[in-house]
Parts: C-alpha cells; structure tokens; sequence
C-alpha cells in the first residue's frame, strides 16, 4: 500500500472503549528516527517506536496488555493477580506494578529457565523490584507448564480466600493482546498525521501477544504494515503457529475476520543458545543501540529482536529506500542481571 492509499483510504477505527479498561500506559508512545545506526549499517531508514516508554514500572509493553488484563480482572471483582515468568520477566514486574497501582495484591511463579545463573540473577533487575511494589513469589524449575503451575495456585489461594485473577505469562491471551491491537490502531494514525510511511515493523517475539495483537489490528484496521517477528526462543514454525493461533483468536474477539497462516511472519535466527542466553549478535546489538542512538535494549527480548534487525539488514533483505519500524518493547532492567557479560563484551 503507497503512503498515498494509506492517506486517502477510508479505514475501519477499534472502539476500545467496549471493553474493560484501566489507565496504565503512557500514550502515544514517540515513534524516533535513529539517524546514526542507519548511517552505521548503511541500510534501509531506521526508526523505533518507543514502548519502553509506557510510563508504569519503568516501561515496556506489557503496560498495554494490562490495561485490558487488569480491566477485566477488576470486572471480575478481583482482590489478587496471579501470573508466571522467567526468574529476570518483564512481564511480572509491569503485573506487580499494575497490581500495586490498583490496590490488588500479587502473587508471582518464577521458572528458572535460564541455565548457569549465579544466585545474583535470583535478587537483581526485575526480581528486586517485584519485591519493592510487594509482590510475593516462588520459584519452579526449568521445563514446567507454568501456566498450568500457576493456574494452580490459583487455585489454593482461591479456596483461601482471596479473589484471584489468574494473567498467563507475557499477558498474552485475546484480552492482553488487545492492547497491541490498539497499538496497531495507534501506529497508523500516527502516520497519518506525519504523513511517514514504514515499509517493515520489527520486533521481537516471545510469547506472542505483541506481534499477534499487532497483526490483528493492522488487519482489523484495513492497514498494511507486515510485522517481522524475530524468535526470542521457539523455532520458527512453532513461533508461527503459536502467533497464528492467538492472532485469530484476537481477531475474532474485535469480530474482524480470519487470517492465513503467511500472514504470519517470523525468523528464528537470533535466539542463539536459548532464552534468556545473549548470543553474540545480542551483545551487538546492545552495544549499537547504546553507542549510536543512547537507547538501552534488553538482552533477552529487545536486543535479540534488534539484532535481527541488523542481521536482516546485513543480509540485503530490506530495499534501501524503505522505511523500517522497530518496537522497543522495553526490560531494560534486566540489564543488571546481565552487567558482567554485558562489559566484558563491549569493545
């Protein structure tokens, strides 16, 4: 679609009101140009949509899943949030955040998914501040269903007595994923005020919400944005299939259609070793975004979905005309969790 469609076409416009709703995120988020790594890579013209900036516990874009989530949790007439994550989640930290801003109380699973940590990887980053807006947790080991571990606790704190609302990791079922429909719905009229046209959106996937929200509301919206979705653990046609599904169930929760499978796009060649497991190219990553554009990047979710980005760009994947958007989805925080590698690696 030429920028000249995107302008003049009557589209279809999300009434989000429709459905329960709090006021967690900082929005708009700014949509930056970054001038010195698109000059560095050479490549097509970078810009980032800045959704570490949503404003609640330091950011990220799990704010925007909360608003849906903790709307429909507080309908439900809930005294608790109860959800899952790795021991360093972005996730849990947003869901203690909303939780305290709410007056909910919360109650977290950590899975120690990410192999050969020190015991300073279980008390820093995103951990020590679960504990300061009051969250309590407990840890799982590697390789559980932990939203069936946590469903279940949910379950125990049920029968005594607490009004818990159970928040599937990531936030991302079809309420979460409303959120980056919104997202979508945001993006485009953002462009159709500038007048700016974006050719890709990047970004890194995880647990699905993120891209398949955006991809439902581009679809839902009538506007053409594809969304490259680079692996930050699942192999490409597991990732796939997963956003595929909640993509369709999203769709069918803002009544708008179906959608086919290569909609759905994904590269899973920057997951490296594993989650949580900064590859060299995520080392990179961090370090460019940092020196050339003062942007800070997580080394689990945001620097691998960079990464891709710039592995993308080095391949010739991209035209050198476009215009490419990447969405920071945030976690600095983990950061502190990952300092010792992080310099080590630096040049």
């Amino acid at each position: 679609m030429t920028l000249a469609q995107n302008l003049e076409t009557p589209r279809a416009r999300i009434d989000f009101d429709q459905y329960p709703r709090v006021p967690l995120c900082h929005q708009p988020t700014a949509i930056e140009a970054m001038p010195r790594l698109s000059a560095h890579l050479g490549g097509p013209q970078l810009f980032i949509k800045r959704d570490d900036c949503t404003g609640l516990a330091t950011g990220g874009n799990k704010t925007r899943k909360l608003e849906f989530l903790v709307g429909e949790a507080l309908q439900q007439k809930a005294d608790m949030l109860v959800t899952q994550g790795a021991v360093q989640s972005n996730h849990v930290r947003q869901t203690a955040a909303a939780a305290a801003r709410m007056g909910l109380k919360c109650h977290v699973l950590l899975e120690r998914r990410v192999p050969d940590r020190d015991a300073s990887y279980e008390e820093t980053g995103n951990v020590f501040l679960d504990k300061v807006f009051g969250a309590t947790h407990e840890f799982r080991p590697s390789g559980l269903d932990m939203n069936a571990e946590a469903m279940a606790v949910a379950e125990t704190l049920k029968s005594e007595g607490h009004r818990p609302f159970f928040i599937p990791g990531g936030g991302s079922n079809e309420i979460g994923a409303l959120g980056y429909a919104n997202c979508a719905q945001e993006i485009a009229e953002q462009c159709d005020r500038s007048g700016q046209r974006f050719d890709w959106l990047v970004m890194g996937t995880g647990s699905t919400g993120t891209q398949a929200g955006l991809v439902a509301g581009f679809q839902a919206i009538g506007y053409d944005l594809p969304v490259m979705g680079i692996s930050v653990r699942q192999p490409r046609d597991r990732q796939m299939g997963a956003v595929h599904a909640l993509t369709q169930k999203t769709l069918t929760k803002l009544n708008a259609g179906q959608i086919s499978l290569n909609k759905i796009i994904v590269d899973d060649g920057y997951v490296g070793e594993g989650y949580g497991i900064p590859a060299p190219s995520t080392h990179e990553a961090i370090h460019l975004a940092a020196q050339k554009e003062g942007i800070l990047l997580d080394p689990v979710y945001s620097a691998k979905g960079m990464a891709g980005l710039i592995g993308l760009i080095r391949q010739d994947f991209f035209k050198p005309q476009d215009n490419v958007l990447f969405l920071h989805t945030g976690g600095s925080v983990a950061l502190f969790a990952y300092e010792a590698e992080i310099l080590a690696t630096q040049e």
